[in-house]
């Protein structure tokens, strides 16, 4: 029965994706949605929701971290407005959370949607919770590039839009850009998984082993990449493995089996991305056995010369990405 009804909501979305198609304009997301956030999330998305916290009364701190703090001010606010207190931010939470701001209003709304507008389209505004000129056009700007009414208000539409919109991994001074399969703008992916792949990034290079070569992620609004059989949602994201040399950005491509190949460096690396995503890493594809025997990665055809990392979340339209 589970089968079949899943068959059948799949075929349902399917449905219903095409006729949003049908209905937008060109340009605009059809499949966008609320990103499911809970705990040990980080990055922008998780910061927006602390934001729009604070201005529903419920603060919690503001550092992008879905932490104890944050999960408890969450049910707070499930609780006062009806809905079911599972401390996870779903559609329904996100809808309630997410009020309609526009030019003049001055609260920790809009610090929310300042964050976004930077990180996301890189506008580059003071994250001071005014919504001034420079927001409004900004907003202006998105609302064009996602091709719904440029009001320059930021209703329901523009924040699932904006929130649901990917976010881009560099420039950023612990990793390096590689593009083997020819794919120079397949850089971007989740909020999340940008920030949770950041983070574990960061731990690493603190080490002093080097900076972590990207490979593929995602285009900006998804679709298929050359070379890739995934990486369409935001959560498939490639790295390259450690070298002995620490030259993993200046040298060649290595494999598990290369002499140059670093297993302890490239198994703190593992460890640390996995650190940095408690309950919200579904998998890593890398083919070193011993990394596989010890529980750090899994096996996959065509993975010995780099990390496949997926992300997943607590509910995701996609199954293959459910934690």
């Amino acid at each position: 029965m589970r089968r079949l009804l899943a068959r059948w909501s799949l075929a349902a979305a399917t449905v219903l994706a095409s006729l949003a198609v049908a209905a937008s304009p060109a340009h605009a997301y059809a499949n966008a949605f609320f990103p499911t956030q809970s705990s040990g999330n980080r990055g922008t998305d998780v910061l927006t929701i602390q934001y729009l916290l604070a201005n529903a009364g419920h603060a919690t701190g503001a550092d992008g971290v879905f932490g104890p703090a944050t999960a408890t001010a969450v049910r707070s606010f499930q609780t006062a407005k009806g809905l079911g207190a599972d401390g996870i931010v779903g559609p329904a939470t996100w809808g309630a959370l997410a009020v309609t701001i526009r030019q003049g209003d001055s609260n920790s709304a809009v610090r929310g949607l300042q964050v976004q507008l930077n990180a996301k389209r890189s506008a580059k505004l003071t994250v001071n919770g005014v919504f001034d000129a420079a927001t409004a056009a900004a907003v202006r700007s998105f609302q064009s590039h996602a091709g719904i009414d440029a009001d320059g208000i930021v209703g329901p539409t523009t924040w699932r839009n904006l929130v649901w919109h990917y976010e881009y991994a560099l420039p950023n001074g612990n990793i390096c850009d590689q593009d083997p399969d020819g794919n120079g703008l397949a850089n971007w992916a989740t909020g999340a998984a940008i920030g949770q792949l950041r983070t574990g990034i960061a731990n690493f290079v603190s080490t002093g082993q080097g900076k972590v070569p990207l490979g593929d992620s995602g285009f900006e609004h998804g679709g298929d990449i050359a070379g890739h059989a995934s990486h369409e949602v935001g959560l498939d994201i490639d790295i390259w493995p450690i070298r002995t040399d620490s030259a993993q950005c200046t040298a060649g491509r290595i494999t598990w089996q290369s002499s140059t190949y670093d297993r302890a460096a490239t198994r703190q690396l593992v460890q640390a991305i996995r650190a940095a995503a408690p309950g919200h890493v579904r998998a890593v594809w890398f083919n070193d056995p011993v990394l596989i025997s010890e529980g750090l990665t899994s096996t996959q055809a065509n993975h010995d010369n780099h990390l496949h990392i997926r992300y997943c979340e607590a509910v995701h339209p996609n199954s293959l990405y459910d934690c």
